[in-house]
């Protein structure tokens, strides 16, 4: 009760007024409607390094920042209007002349004892700028990253989807071959691109490294023009390329920062080329007793730049014109990052445009001259060679929850003759192995209900000691720097990153498994061609025929049925497999007749769509099989 008694006369003899006003953090300024100062408490000293009543008498606009008094004068008039305003900003000058973020609350005096005066509450809001200037820059640096990470990804994924658009389109092996020759080609730089961007440490220091590896520039242009077929057939325009004699060899330097490159140059050629055509030269421009210095010319017949615009092409987020991006997408970042590759490589870039009639793009990179092994695979030519490997036998537990991944590595390893039992969890792997025996596990790390880690350390500390010691891969997608270590720690023996190609695989495996060919009795078991021979009374000429229509055509009828069964058109699924039965027949493939006939029959009353889906699979894997079989016995019959 005392205490309050006390606090009542501190209020009313005005006591607090020191406490608040002049002892107070805020700064107060008295000012009239014209802006002159008549008070300000000692606060002005702590936070603007102006001395106590140095400012009263001189006009407060006086001190506002010149670009930002304008709109400061228009606000404080609006203040004099209220009875109170808030949260206005305004920039005051210093002591030491630099600037402060200021916002004050203003009490307009004439409202309640008829002044024409404002009480300036005020408080520094400095620091609460820079972090919202900072958390922009941050804002605007994700925004880059991320339109970057984008159009790198975005360009090989158009060439797949280009490509697979011809693979439904052609009858021709040899287009196929050639086809799925650039598919591969890109999956290998997108998956470089990925690997990049996931490398955050890469990504911060703004480092890139830059291999020295023996590439064919023939082979390398070649596969970069085949992902732009498409795109460019689409619409209309000729795209070639040519190399002169002086620059068609072995080069030491980076392929993939070379396909980058082109990549990025070609795709703003077609992006921007609507008649005409597209060509890319390499030349030999100069040379040392070391290097060689490349010049590459894409040279285009599209709109052209505007002269003024010219010297600006190569800046990120810069386009020739504001409509560009309204009209064809992008952001803006392709010509930045072909010109940093460029000259990290200590080359040079430059363009020459005319509107309306077409652009070049030159740029030179110096390399060293190589040989034919320098190559990662020495006389490799514009086909690949398949990996013949075996592992006839090797009983192989493969635990993978993705579908797509689990199928790439089944039929990996079937044609490897490996024995396969698959398990779409860490959980499922346990129960399995408890019941059979493996001679390896290929182990996914991120699964359901029980990951490949726990999986892993299960199988090392629980399981008897034949099964506890069993060779463990893991098949990681993780990409942060680490992981393949905590798969060794657990108790995995090596690891393996994905996407993967099958010599990788091999590679792993042969680490641990002995590689086995099949039996010689074993070799040919898919197909038999008694019933061929009985029809064509052993006329070799016709047998050989009727192979080559089968190896033509089947994969047409095959492809199209996993198509018409996606769409959901099973009446033409239906069909296809009836259209298939003789040519099985006539093969002596006998060993998917009854999954022939169940795809005919089930999928044209739409009953048991699951089975019809099983059967087409099992089909489409044993015909992949059954066609290595019927090419290799075409060449001896």
């Amino acid at each position: 009760m005392k205490n309050q008694e006390s606090l009542k006369k501190y209020v009313k003899d005005g006591l607090f007024y020191k406490s608040v006003v002049e002892d107070g953090s805020d700064i107060i300024f008295i000012v009239d409607y014209g802006g002159n100062i008549l008070y300000h408490n000692p606060s002005v000293e702590d936070t603007l390094g102006h001395e106590p009543g140095s400012l009263t008498g001189k006009n407060f606009f006086d001190f506002v920042e010149p670009e930002t008094l304008e709109s400061l004068r228009k606000v404080f008039k609006e203040s004099t209007l209220k009875p109170y305003d808030e949260n206005v900003e305004f920039i005051f000058q210093c002591k030491d002349l630099s600037f402060k973020y200021l916002e004050f609350n203003s009490i307009n005096l004439h409202h309640k004892d008829n002044i024409k005066g404002l009480i300036l509450d005020c408080r520094d809001i400095t620091q609460r700028k820079k972090d919202a200037e900072e958390l922009l820059r941050a804002q605007r640096a994700k925004e880059q990253f991320l339109a970057n990470m984008s159009h790198e990804i975005r360009t090989p994924i158009n060439g797949i989807a280009g490509m697979v658009n011809l693979l439904f389109e052609t009858n021709s092996e040899q287009d196929r071959s050639h086809y799925l020759n650039a598919i591969k080609h890109s999956t290998e730089n997108l998956k470089v691109i990925i690997n990049d961007i996931l490398d955050l440490s890469v990504i911060e220091s703004g480092k890139l490294k830059f291999e020295t590896i023996g590439f064919n520039i023939r082979y390398q242009l070649g596969a970069v023009i085949d992902t732009f077929i498409y795109q460019s057939k689409e619409k209309g325009i000729d795209l070639s390329y040519s190399i002169s004699p002086e620059a068609d060899h072995v080069l030491l330097g980076d392929p993939v920062r070379l396909n980058q490159i082109l990549i990025n140059l070609i795709n703003n050629a077609l992006k921007f080329t609507h008649v005409g055509e597209i060509n890319v030269k390499v030349d030999l421009e100069k040379e040392n007793d070391t290097d060689h210095w490349i010049r590459f010319e894409v040279n285009d017949t599209g709109m052209g730049i505007p002269p003024e615009k010219v010297d600006h092409i190569f800046d990120s987020f810069t386009q020739a014109d504001e409509s560009v991006t309204r009209r064809y997408g992008g952001t803006g970042l392709g010509l930045s990052i072909v010109k940093q590759l460029v000259e990290l490589q200590k080359g040079s870039i430059a363009v020459e445009s005319k509107e309306n009639v077409g652009t070049k793009f030159t740029f030179t990179v110096p390399y060293k001259f190589g040989s034919e092994k320098d190559l990662i695979n020495p006389g490799r030519s514009s086909k690949n060679k398949s990996v013949t490997h075996s592992f006839y036998g090797t009983r192989v537990l493969l635990v993978e929850d993705n579908d797509i991944n689990r199928l790439y590595a089944l039929n990996i390893l079937k044609k490897w003759n490996c024995q396969i039992d698959q398990a779409e969890n860490g959980y499922t792997a346990l129960e399995k192995l408890k019941t059979n025996e493996y001679d390896i596990i290929l182990m996914d790390v991120q699964m359901p209900i029980m990951d490949g880690y726990e999986a892993t350390k299960t199988i090392r500390k629980t399981f008897p000691t034949a099964k506890n010691a069993i060779p463990i891969i893991a098949l990681t997608a993780n990409a942060i720097k680490g992981d393949n270590e905590k798969c060794l720690e657990i108790g995995m023996n090596d690891y393996l990153s994905k996407p993967f190609q099958p010599e990788s695989l091999f590679d792993v495996m042969s680490k641990f498994i002995d590689e086995q060919e099949k039996p010689e009795s074993d070799q040919l078991k898919i197909v038999d061609l008694t019933y061929l021979k009985s029809v064509c009374n052993n006329d070799e000429n016709f047998m050989r025929e009727m192979i080559a229509t089968f190896v033509a055509n089947t994969p047409e009828i095959i492809s199209e049925m996993r198509q018409m069964a996606d769409l959901g058109n099973w009446s033409q699924v239906s069909a296809l497999a009836h259209k298939l039965k003789p040519s099985v027949t006539f093969m002596g493939i006998s060993g998917i007749k009854d999954q022939v006939r169940n795809i005919e029959a089930l999928a044209k009353t739409e009953d048991e769509l699951v089975k019809v889906e099983q059967n087409i699979e099992e089909v489409t894997n044993t015909i992949s099989m059954a066609i290595s079989e019927l090419e290799e016995l075409a060449e001896i019959i």
